[in-house]
């Protein structure tokens, strides 16, 4: 049995869940979204404020999506109460980062700006010229762009420049060393 998918979700204050045949749908103050339940194998239930995820096989394809599916639907009832942010450091010199309405433009050392147009559902915004927070209620998208923004200029590991999250440790290497 999944140590995950066997706890069940809370459901806050000005939340609700919805379960419709294999779709959840979840409406907060801040959005809603839906999840499809792929696998006949997992169903849900919404009882006393609580949501569970179930399954109903014993199969090797239902143990590895019970843990799955819970924690999917757990981040869809976080995100349309309180939502989520990634935050980017640019470092570099000249490196910086302009928003103009939903294109982030980013100037990190090449010869053409870099452009990055953020989907439906999706903030971006520069707190400071070389700070970029995105923000949104699908916690899936919001990595996702975050990703992609991170791997336009992967961190050099001699001088760091280029772009990295604000939770990542990075560790300079030791230059070359002069020789007598």
């Amino acid at each position: 049995m999944s140590r995950i998918g066997k706890q069940p979700i809370e459901i806050p204050a000005g939340v609700t869940v919805a379960v419709k045949g294999n779709v959840v749908n979840v409406k907060g103050p801040l959005g809603e979204l839906n999840r499809t339940i792929e696998s006949r194998s997992i169903t849900v239930r919404n009882e006393n404020g609580k949501v569970l995820v179930e399954r109903t096989a014993d199969t090797k394809e239902a143990a590895a999506r019970h843990g799955l599916y819970r924690a999917l639907i757990a981040n869809n009832v976080k995100g349309v109460k309180d939502g989520f942010v990634k935050t980017l450091i640019v470092s570099g010199v000249g490196y910086k980062c302009a928003v103009a309405g939903q294109k982030l433009t980013m100037n990190i050392g090449f010869s053409h700006p870099v452009e990055h147009v953020a989907p439906t559902g999706v903030k971006i915004e520069c707190v400071t010229p070389t700070e970029i927070k995105v923000s949104g209620i699908d916690r899936e998208l919001v990595g996702h762009v975050a990703a992609n923004i991170k791997a336009s200029k992967p961190i050099e590991p001699y001088h760091g420049y280029g772009i990295r999250y604000s939770t990542d440790v990075w560790i300079q290497k030791e230059g070359k060393t002069a020789s007598k």
